[in-house]
């Protein structure tokens, strides 16, 4: 589906996927994938360019930290999880069940709140894989979107 309604006040297509990011004043309060290739723009508002350039420069060294100002809404569990999410040192990975002990969970309720994630690749739930394999992506066991987990893994030295 073609974003026609500027649903977004940017979208950008990156090499394994097109973004629509949303904004709320200059923080980042959502990141999207989209399929198929998009027909980018931006909006002229605070902050749209500093989040592009700061996927742009992640796209060039996967080490480099996104320090961008974000507006996260979730419960209170899924905000600790994403806390600890951004805490994963990029080439790293951690399991769904080593996040949920360090936080006193269970492997499946870390998954729901990474399916929750509003800003995927900034927030690095694709660092979180399971046991045996790379387990799910934004709700996704297979698919495009585990493609894209598999890429930006690939990216940052991981497989």
């Amino acid at each position: 589906m073609t974003v026609t309604n500027h649903a977004y006040q940017a979208v950008v297509n990156l090499p394994f996927a097109p973004v629509g990011i949303t904004m709320s004043q200059d923080r980042v309060k959502g990141i999207d994938y989209l399929t198929p290739v998009q027909q980018e723009y931006r909006q002229n508002i605070p902050g749209v360019s500093r989040v592009i350039d700061a996927i742009h420069a992640y796209l060039q060294d996967p080490q480099r930290a996104f320090k961008l100002e974000l507006q996260l809404k979730g419960t209170p569990f899924q905000l600790r999880v994403w806390k600890l999410l951004q805490e994963i040192p990029c080439g790293s990975t951690m399991t769904y069940g080593e996040l949920a002990e360090k936080i006193g969970s269970g492997a499946r309720a870390i998954g729901n709140a990474c399916r929750a994630n509003p800003c995927p690749l900034i927030v690095p739930c694709h660092r979180v894989i399971a046991t045996s394999g790379l387990g799910g992506f934004a709700g996704e066991r297979g698919g495009e979107k585990l493609e894209i987990k598999r890429w930006l893994l690939r990216h940052e030295g991981v497989l």
